[in-house]
Formats: C-alpha cells, structure tokens, sequence
C-alpha cells in the first residue's frame, strides 16, 4: 500500500489535465499505428459533429425565437443530448486508452482493438444517417444495399450507433 504523497507526486507526473490532453497523451503513448490513426480520424469527425450540431443549434435557436418555454426548451436540450450521445462514443477509445496507459502498462493489442471498435461506431454512424434519410431526400441509387437501408424504417436508423457502442463497450471490458 503507498502513501498519498506518492500517488499524488505519481499522477502528476502522469497527468494529462483534461480532454486535450488525453489526445496529446494518447497519441504519446500509444504504440499502434491503428489508435493513432483512429485519433486523428475521430478528432476531425468530433470536431465537424461539434459544429455542425452547433450550427443546428443557432437554426434551431432563431427558428423559436419569442416562443415561449416548454416544448421549445426541451427541444434545445434534447438537440445537445443527441449531440453529446453522437460524440461520447467517438472519444471514449481515446480516453479509454490514455487512462489505462497512465495507469497501467498497455498493449498494443488493447490499442488496436479499440481503435477498430471505434471504427466500426463511425462506420454505424454512416449506416445510421442512411437509414434514417426522410423519403422525400432518398436519390435512387442502384445499390442494393443502400435501397434495402433505405427501406428500413427510420426508427432502425439508431439500431447500428447503439450496437456499436455496446460493442466498444465489450471490447473493452473483454480486454481490460
């Protein structure tokens, strides 16, 4: 058992002081080539998410001017909780990684599997948006694949995210 003094002086020195520098941290210490290319991918896309929710936002935001509360406000939180659920998935492999890399001796195995769980989620992302495209915006397409997501109600358009979060989610625990 160790004393508070040496934990604290430990994670000091092993400390990242928030979400950016988990990023930095995480690209340092990570050995796989996969995880670092997942951060600079899911970076990006954080940051593209971030700003077009925050563009929808300002609409959303004019649209409701001097309406009163109610409807209208819980609409803007929900707008940013369907913001937040979009992006938490995207950094946990990130977080995951630099925290088990502070405290413990990571593999290369867990970097990689978590860069691939993260990968897949961004795939479901696409899929999700696919499926959920209003009828009246769907462009004919020869694709198979796309005309049988397309017929999927888009309710199912949730389905894909949420299995990949669960998936990130057991990777993790699987390999912890």
């Amino acid at each position: 058992m160790t004393d508070a003094s040496t934990v604290s002086a430990e994670e000091t020195t092993n400390s990242y002081n928030g979400l950016p520098g988990a990023f930095r941290y995480a690209l340092g210490a990570s050995d796989s080539w996969l995880f670092k290319g997942y951060l600079v991918v899911a970076l990006l896309l954080t940051l593209a998410i971030a700003l077009a929710f925050a563009l929808g936002l300002l609409v959303l935001l004019s649209g409701s001017e001097g309406l009163r509360g109610g409807t209208f406000t819980f609409s803007r939180s929900f707008f940013l909780f369907v913001g937040l659920l979009v992006v938490a998935p995207l950094l946990t492999p990130i977080l995951l990684v630099a925290r088990r890399h502070r405290r413990t001796e990571s593999s290369v195995v867990y970097d990689r599997a978590l860069a691939l769980s993260g990968f897949v989620f961004v795939a479901s992302l696409y899929v999700g948006l696919v499926v959920s495209v209003p009828p009246q915006l769907q462009e004919p397409t020869g694709s198979a694949v796309v005309q049988t997501l397309y017929a999927a109600p888009q309710l199912a358009g949730l389905a894909p995210p949420v299995l990949a979060a669960a998936l990130l989610y057991a990777v993790h625990r699987f390999l912890r």
